[in-house]
């Protein structure tokens, strides 16, 4: 009973998928929503579209589309400004609790000062 559950839900929004709505992800082969009648209401939770190299359809869910960025990836460091607007903290304010060592964070050896996100976030809350 499990396996046929698992089957009908949508990888995406984790709701039931009608028959009309079926497709499978060709990236990571899980089902998801695809209204592939025009008569018939519903929301997608992926795209199909033609690769023109093999001439075929190809599938993928949204979660493939748009993977999240993993924890420490570069869209999570920032510079001095970027830091300072993110914790809603002027910039000398934050750079002097790095210089007190009350924020963690890395300067380049042009003397840019570098943060990662959740640091500067975790600092704004504290503070």
């Amino acid at each position: 009973m499990t396996s046929e559950a698992s089957t009908t839900v949508c990888i995406v929004c984790h709701l039931t998928v009608e028959p009309y709505m079926v497709a499978h992800c060709g990236v990571c082969g899980e089902l998801y929503h695809l209204n592939s009648r025009a008569d018939l209401p519903g929301e997608d939770c992926g795209q199909v579209w033609i690769n023109e190299e093999h001439l075929g359809l190809e599938f993928a869910c949204n979660i493939c589309l748009n993977p999240e960025a993993e924890p420490g990836a570069l869209d999570d460091v920032l510079d001095l400004p970027e830091a300072a607007a993110a914790a809603n903290l002027s910039e000398a304010e934050l750079e002097r609790a790095a210089q007190l060592g009350h924020v963690k964070h890395r300067r380049t050896s042009s003397g840019v000062l570098l943060f990662v996100r959740g640091d500067v976030l975790e600092f704004a809350v504290s503070h």
